[in-house]
């Protein structure tokens, strides 16, 4: 499978692509921007587009994925974010995305997906868990974080940093992250901000 991958997260992005392409894969280009992204669609014409969804400049992964749906209709999309709320991914299907992907699935999981799309099927929905792709937020409050992750969102609550976390815990920074993601992904928020507020919102 050809592959053009696209995250803010660059680290990330290229650890991925090396683990995809120890699974057969081959990455064509990493990019860090929506812009970046599409271009290297253009260059390269690739089987799909790894595409995350938030970035911190005003572009966004959705409007780079009706880009590459509209000009490059041989590509597929398969977007993969830390949060699925239910207006990001009911805009995603409008748009016709071959996949939606939370950041939380692991690499043999996305390979086995880029299988599933490369086969010509559509796995949006059932990539998602139930309680973030029927409504965003989860129903049942902070109760589907395990002990870390709610020891990450205290921390995160109090204000301390991603630095300050992965001392406090024993833990990388890297580490970190992909906490922090699942929190923000189980609670459906798309910042430490909202996800703070949140938490002091529903209490302990």
């Amino acid at each position: 499978m050809r592959l053009v991958l696209c995250d803010d997260h660059e680290i990330l992005a290229e650890a991925l692509a090396a683990a995809l392409e120890a699974r057969g894969h081959q990455v064509l280009a990493v990019t860090t921007t929506p812009t970046e992204g599409v271009a290297a669609v253009a260059a390269h014409r690739p089987d799909i587009c790894l595409l995350d969804i938030h970035f911190p400049e005003e572009e966004n992964g959705l409007d780079a994925a009706h880009v590459i749906r509209q000009r490059y209709p041989q590509t597929k999309v398969l977007l993969l974010s830390g949060t699925a709320d239910s207006r990001t991914v009911s805009e995603a299907a409008k748009l016709g995305v071959a996949g939606y992907l939370l950041k939380d699935q692991s690499v043999s999981e996305i390979s086995q997906t880029l299988d599933m799309i490369a086969a010509g099927q559509a796995v949006s929905g059932p990539r998602l868990s139930p309680r973030i792709a029927g409504h965003g937020r989860s129903q049942g409050g902070l109760d589907a974080l395990t002990p870390k992750e709610r020891e990450v969102l205290a921390r995160i609550v109090a204000g301390e940093s991603t630095g300050q976390i992965a001392q406090a815990m024993g833990a990388t920074a890297g580490t970190i992250r992909i906490y922090v993601g699942k929190v923000l992904a189980k609670l459906g928020v798309h910042s430490r901000l909202q996800a703070a507020a949140l938490a002091r919102k529903l209490g302990p």
